[in-house]
């Protein structure tokens, strides 16, 4: 059986989240205090468990077909990014959390964390 490199893939990412999620937290406290650098946890929690469930869900999908892998791949980036949202309307509708911070997090965090990941796959393609 092959390694589920999907989710390899996703939880490597989340755990990029340990570097990238203090310097969000420390710039949204700078930025709107206390409220922000709460918010700005939780958004970096949100992408990591984003990145978390979209390896496992790729994973799964490349076991069993790959047309169901490319469904996943590119129906599973628009639900998960639907996810997101949900998720951060949910967590302001039950917290009085500051949702601008979140919000600059959740995308900060997103897009840093794509881009590193993106920056590794590459190197370990050329053997770097």
């Amino acid at each position: 059986m092959t390694p589920d490199v999907e989710a390899a893939l996703g939880r490597a990412t989340a755990a990029r989240a340990l570097v990238v999620g203090p310097v969000l937290v420390a710039a949204m406290w700078l930025w709107r205090g206390r409220p922000g650098a709460v918010a700005a946890a939780a958004g970096v929690a949100v992408v990591a468990g984003n990145f978390v469930l979209s390896g496992l869900l790729l994973s799964w999908a490349a076991r069993h077909s790959p047309g169901l892998y490319h469904a996943a791949a590119l129906g599973g980036f628009i639900i998960r990014l639907g996810l997101i949202m949900l998720v951060m309307f949910g967590v302001a509708w039950i917290w009085d959390v500051d949702r601008p911070a979140m919000a600059v997090a959740v995308v900060a965090s997103y897009l840093v964390l794509l881009s590193w990941e993106a920056i590794v796959v590459s190197r370990r393609r050329r053997g770097g």
